[in-house]
């Protein structure tokens, strides 16, 4: 049996929807491997989990009629067999055939959940992946009861209550202190308001195939400069300047910590910048063939010279990043300017960015930031609390290590400019975005609480020390 794993930056863990996880299910089962077989494997890496997090005090197990309650069933088996005093109570009988099976392996009493007392841990095997509706208001009203009353709550796969692939809630939910999934993540366990209320996030390795093209963000590898580099071949950004040069100045000061070897900004404005990076114009920047990255946006403005300067930059033939101004320029031209450029584009928008841009597009976050990406045929970056980065073939990635102080102003134009650092260093888009996202939020949890987004560009030296 594996070891769960909750390290955000561990190697890169999948991410499958409940019809992926199913077919990955049934790849198991067509190989000859019997469904109480899976379970069994399941309910031992749950308890496994729960031994190692919870030094096992009294625990309250509630099953429901699923296999997700069989799961349940073999979780209060193991955890019985390490001496662990184990309840369990369930909403009724077992309706599948080896959750049948696990109850009647259990062999010990089954409260009514009506009548359950509670215990100072409670594992909730109730629902897990692929509910689509809420829960009975009695069986959601006992769930908030006994958690409330517990010092520790458990979730085996998902909170009860949650919906598999948009991380929507459908009935009340309490918040989980861990959450076991069995095998792969869903998106639930990352995209919000589901994630949440996960509390921290273990997956448990059942041996789950199948190609995922969704995966949470990892920490990068970044290679370190060697002695045959120089500032040229580490990389060259060129941030385009405008109407509010603060804006531009976080980017570029952003781009030159996260380790690009040149750093230009164009345009005007008062302030102070390190003396490493350099002013010139914006012809005389863009026209450099060594220029790696463009960063076009943060602080560009929105009049007719803003205009012009998004429109030199996309025509550069250089990678660029848009953000901030140039996006709502970019929703004002049609994206079918976009879609002319000869060179790779990320888009970084915020919801409301998006929104004017795509329009209010169906489906979950994933869903969206996808067919964004599959109509501006750039790679989109849909910012929050879980950022989506995604490319215009489907594949997605979402980033689950940014912390909530990240949410204020200024802090956009740090990403932007550290994802033109990744471009030009020689990443691919959709390769650089994740990395940036990666070192946003590491930057942003090393400068704690009360960050201001001028804090963030003196923590990228150590964020991308852990990426050597």
């Amino acid at each position: 049996m594996s070891t769960p794993t909750s390290d955000p930056a561990a190697a890169r863990r999948a991410i499958l929807t409940a019809a992926e996880t199913r077919a990955a299910e049934e790849a198991i089962f067509a190989r000859g491997v019997p469904v109480a077989d899976l379970m069994e494997q399941a309910g031992a890496a749950v308890a496994e989990a729960a031994w190692r997090f919870a030094a096992m005090p009294p625990t309250l197990i509630l099953c429901g009629p699923g296999n997700n309650g069989g799961d349940g069933y073999v979780v209060a088996r193991h955890l019985r067999e390490r001496g662990v005093p184990v309840r369990v109570a369930a909403t009724g009988e077992p309706a599948t055939e080896a959750a049948r099976e696990m109850r009647a392996r259990w062999g010990g009493p089954v409260e009514a959940l009506a009548d359950a007392k509670p215990a100072p841990l409670l594992i909730d095997a109730l629902f897990g992946t692929g509910l689509s509706r809420p829960l009975d208001g009695d069986v959601a009203g006992r769930l908030a009861e006994l958690a409330a009353a517990a010092k520790l709550a458990i979730a085996v796969d998902l909170p009860s209550g949650i919906a598999t692939d948009d991380g929507a809630i459908l009935s009340p939910v309490p918040r989980f202190d861990l959450t076991v999934a069995l095998g792969v993540l869903k998106p639930a366990h990352v995209l919000q308001p589901a994630a949440s209320f996960c509390g921290r996030v273990a997956v448990a390795d059942i041996g789950l195939g199948g190609e995922a093209r969704a995966w949470r963000v990892a920490r990068p590898r970044l290679a370190a400069p060697t002695p045959a580099d120089n500032k040229y071949t580490r990389g060259l950004v060129a941030v385009i300047g405008g109407a509010m040069p603060g804006a531009a100045m976080l980017a570029a000061t952003a781009a030159a910590r996260a380790g690009a070897g040149y750093v230009v900004l164009t345009g005007e404005g008062a302030g102070t910048l390190p003396h490493a990076i350099v002013r010139r114009d914006d012809a005389t920047a863009l026209a450099d063939p060594r220029t790696g990255a463009v960063v076009a946006g943060p602080g560009l403005g929105r009049d007719i010279a803003a205009r012009r300067r998004l429109r030199a930059a996309m025509d550069s033939g250089h990678p660029i990043v848009i953000d901030a101004d140039g996006l709502a320029l970019l929703a004002d031209a049609g994206l079918s300017r976009l879609r002319r450029l000869a060179m790779p584009a990320v888009l970084t928008p915020h919801e409301g960015e998006f929104k004017r841009l795509f329009g209010d597009l169906p489906g979950s976050k994933l869903d969206r930031a996808r067919e964004a990406a599959r109509r501006s045929e750039a790679v989109i970056v849909l910012k929050g609390a879980d950022s989506v980065v995604a490319h215009p073939d489907g594949r997605a990635a979402v980033a689950v290590t940014a912390p909530a102080w990240l949410a204020s102003a200024g802090t956009g134009d740090v990403l932007a400019g550290i994802t033109g650092a990744m471009l030009a260093r020689g990443l691919d888009p959709f390769a650089a975005a994740q990395a940036g996202l990666w070192l946003h939020g590491a930057a942003a949890a090393q400068a704690g609480p009360g960050l201001i987004a001028d804090d963030l560009p003196a923590h990228l030296a150590s964020a991308l020390a852990a990426c050597a």
